[in-house]
């Protein structure tokens, strides 16, 4: 069998934990974050788990990651 291809966008947004989980950024950091309050700002700092329902196919896009 050949080996299955990445998907390569997939895999520089999402990491693979030790438990299989995935781990994502929090979207819209990049700019006008000045008008954001200390706690949305601080919230954004933190990774957060990709969805139960997209996990599956994730995965599938991910096999070697």
């Amino acid at each position: 069998m050949p080996k299955i291809k990445t998907h390569k966008a997939t895999a520089k947004r999402f990491t693979k934990t030790k438990t299989n989980k995935l781990v994502r950024r929090k979207a819209g950091q990049d700019h006008f974050n000045a008008r954001e309050t200390g706690k949305t700002k601080r919230n954004k700092r933190r990774d957060i788990s990709a969805s139960t329902k997209d996990v599956k196919n994730l995965l599938a896009l991910m096999p070697y990651k």
